[in-house]
């Protein structure tokens, strides 16, 4: 009995992870917390502790795209690295950094390019959008350091052409640490110009 409701679980964890990616290529979202427990819902499964990792969703995600989404995804993601190439090299005195699925790879349709910037206050970008006649969104991100560290800091947001792009704002000290990454905990990945061009080489 054992054995077979150890199969059961891991049947019913690989559904969730499945289904949680296709949520995930299809709305839009970049929650993996709320895709997971959509995702067990829909599979009539909502109070299971069985709830697949992160790095499984994400694995999931690429095996996803490449199932489904071959004939779209490399040309999108190429774009969008291309865009975010462009972007590094107009936001170039705040030591801009890439990050997220334009980095990781799994971007799509519905991404966004992300990078981190570096100034002495968040009002240096402001006026630096401004002076260039950018009309931009702001907000706020909170991101994590440390289990119960989390602080917020100033977003904004544009488009280019058909790609948003999404600016997060930190102080010049901001670069010796990065946040933790909300798929696998670790800190996050941050690329800049050489390594976007090799990236870019590569696809």
């Amino acid at each position: 009995m054992a054995v077979h409701s150890s199969t059961k679980d891991k049947q019913m964890r690989l559904r969730i992870a499945m289904e949680a990616a296709r949520i995930l290529a299809e709305s839009g979202l970049d929650d993996f917390q709320a895709a997971k427990r959509k995702a067990a819902a829909r599979l009539g499964a909502p109070d299971t502790r069985n709830l697949p990792s992160n790095l499984e969703i994400e694995a999931a995600l690429v095996e996803h795209q490449r199932l489904f989404e071959s004939d779209t995804q490399p040309a999108r993601l190429r774009h969008l690295r291309e865009t975010a190439r462009s972007a590094m090299e107009f936001f170039g005195a705040f030591q801009p950094r890439l990050v997220g699925p334009v980095l990781n790879g799994t971007a799509n349709s519905h991404s966004s390019v992300q990078l981190h910037l570096f100034a002495p206050t968040p009002e240096e970008v402001v006026v630096f959008l401004l002076e260039h006649n950018i009309p931009y969104k702001d907000g706020e991100r909170r991101l994590r350091f440390g289990r119960e560290d989390c602080t917020s800091y100033p977003v904004y947001r544009f488009m280019a052409e058909d790609v948003p792009i999404e600016l997060i704002v930190f102080p010049l000290d901001g670069m010796r640490q990065a946040p933790r990454s909300p798929v696998d905990g670790r800190p996050m990945e941050r690329a800049g110009l050489s390594r976007l061009d090799t990236l870019l080489t590569e696809c």
